[in-house]
């Protein structure tokens, strides 16, 4: 063990390694270190240590902080630099609450991150106005200690591409502040406000300071801002990719889905909407019967037969309901946490929003053996449920765990959204043939720029050589019969005209033969003369090979 006298030694040697060098060169003095040989081989090995992490004296000189500073180096910027990154300790909240209580001692001073209260953004939407000022100076009260004029911002202006190419729009610049400060106007208060995104330790934290008249002021501008971003403006609550997200294209794709665009047996749909309606509005009905009031539905059923368009409709109402009910759509547990972080977060946000609707888009994909036993946990475990109304589709119910699609409490009940027959064909046809510009009843529809004539007879004749498509199949058949017509207006020279198929005018005569042929007027039976029922002859035999190709396939 090294003796005191011996310590001193080698304590001294490493101070006078650490020193600047003398002005009379960069080496240091040999004379003022301790020699090498007169310290013991223990604390040798310690001082040779210590000297392979530092530059030797002749390659690098060794600076303190203080002396950094001072511009050692003559480059100016490699000082400012060093001086930065050298620092024993970086924490710019300690740093800017001591200066601004210090140069606004007349104000309350309250600090909050941004991500938790966004006073711009609430401002933005039109609660509040922040004007960015030159000086920080509002009268008596807000006046600061410092006379001196200070830059009011300093800010990242960054380029925002337009949401789809095709758009007419080039995109935004928008501004993020590094350093920003407001004259904040909120209820008849005024406030000052600085945004600055400061270094905390080892990361960069964006940060409100709020400098108001008194503690309360600054608590009630913090309240509305907050209780403001937590609810939903025009938007459904989306989670995906391992957090919660507000998406308004959802929202507006909502409010163009109502029940009169779903096409479904009359039973099924008076049955699904009021599976719906008596669930929101008997609260106090479950709790005189003792029950939880909570319930669950499957959609299931090939894709493309109703089950988007019906969940769809059913977010429209709940939103247009005197007291709106919100819906938190899943798509996925992909999370960094694991998937059963990611169930434990949608619950969690789910009785926060009740009385709500759950959507699990694709349930079979979602519940997996790996989480199957923690999704029924929350489902029928211990936490309140009460207000949700859980709604999982699936193509696949077969993949589906017993005690998922056959256990009552947890999905009470299961649509099936079959393949539609005559009627839903007949039904869709005429839906397409309303949104294709003709009027019913005096009432204008959607119009298109294609003019299509589109009879009431073909609504019947096409739904007759459609059998066994889903609605997707059949409107892409519209749509590529449309594209075909526009095109050949448009004279292109790869559209052909369609001729009729000996054999494929049989199917659809034998379609006829089972009820669509007796409907037909004196006249209407030469429908070829028709361009859309000539164009949907074609793309129905395209898509009838491609399903028997594909099915060929599954075999």
């Amino acid at each position: 063990m090294a003796t005191r006298t011996e310590e001193e030694g080698c304590a001294r040697h490493m101070r006078l390694m650490q020193q600047p060098p003398k002005d009379s060169g960069n080496a240091i003095d040999p004379s003022e270190l301790t020699p090498l040989a007169s310290i013991p081989r223990t604390s040798k090995s310690i001082v040779n240590t210590k000297m392979r992490t530092q530059p030797s004296a002749t390659e690098f000189p060794q600076l303190s902080f203080h002396q950094a500073s001072t511009s050692r180096f003559d480059d100016p910027i490699y000082n400012t630099f060093y001086n930065n990154s050298t620092a024993p300790r970086i924490n710019t909240d300690t740093v800017l609450v001591s200066a601004l209580r210090k140069d606004y001692p007349k104000l309350h001073l309250t600090v909050t991150p941004i991500y938790s209260a966004n006073l711009l953004a609430f401002a933005a939407a039109g609660h509040a106005t922040a004007t960015p000022s030159a000086t920080a100076e509002q009268g008596p009260l807000h006046e600061s200690a410092s006379s001196d004029p200070l830059p009011s911002e300093l800010k990242w202006r960054r380029y925002i591409p337009p949401a789809q190419r095709v758009s007419e729009s080039h995109g935004a610049l928008v501004d993020r502040y590094k350093f920003g400060r407001f004259v904040y106007n909120w209820s008849n208060h005024t406030y000052i406000m600085y945004n600055i995104i400061g270094s905390q330790n080892n990361y960069d934290q964006e940060l409100t300071y709020l400098l108001g008249e008194s503690a309360e002021a600054n608590d009630e501008l913090l309240l509305a801002a907050c209780y403001y971003w937590t609810e939903l403006h025009d938007e459904v609550l989306v989670y995906d990719g391992g957090y919660w997200q507000k998406s308004h294209k959802l929202w507006e794709s909502v409010q163009n889905s109502t029940w009169d665009d779903v096409i479904l047996a009359p039973e099924m749909k008076k049955d699904i909407i009021g599976e719906m309606s008596r669930f929101f509005g008997s609260q106090e009905r479950y709790r005189k019967l003792k029950v939880p009031w909570k319930r669950g539905l499957i959609y299931y059923g090939p894709p493309g037969n109703g089950k988007t368009i019906s969940l769809k409709a059913m977010m429209h109402t709940l939103y247009h309901l005197p007291s709106p009910i919100p819906t938190l759509y899943v798509r996925s547990l992909s999370t960094y946490g694991g998937p059963e972080y990611a169930i434990s977060s949608i619950f969690n946000q789910a009785r926060k929003q009740a009385p709500c609707l759950l959507v699990f888009e694709d349930l079979d994909s979602i519940v997996t053996d790996r989480v199957r036993s923690y999704f029924l946990n929350e489902v029928d475990g211990l936490e309140n449920n009460d207000g949700i109304l859980m709604i999982g589709s699936t193509n696949h119910l077969e993949r589906l765990d017993k005690g998922i699609k056959n256990r009552p409490s947890r999905f009470d009940r299961k649509y099936l959204f079959p393949v539609p027959g005559m009627e839903e064909r007949v039904a869709y046809c005429e839906f397409w043939r309303k949104k294709l510009g003709n009027r019913e009843q005096g009432k204008e529809e959607v119009e298109v720029e294609v003019e299509v004539e589109f009879p009431e007879v073909l609504c019947q004749a096409i739904a007759g050589i459609t059998g066994g498509f889903s609605f997707a199949y059949i409107q892409e058949a519209f749509v590529a019969s449309l594209l075909a017509i526009a095109a050949s207006e448009e004279g292109e020279e790869d559209v052909e005209t369609v001729e009729p198929m000996s054999e494929w005018d049989v199917r659809w005569k034998e379609a006829y033969a089972e009820g669509v042929g007796i409907l037909l007027r004196d006249g209407d039976q030469d429908l070829d003369r028709y361009e859309l029922w000539r164009q949907m002859k074609k793309q129905v035999k395209n898509l009838k090979d491609e399903l028997d190709a594909g099915k060929g396939e599954e075999e």
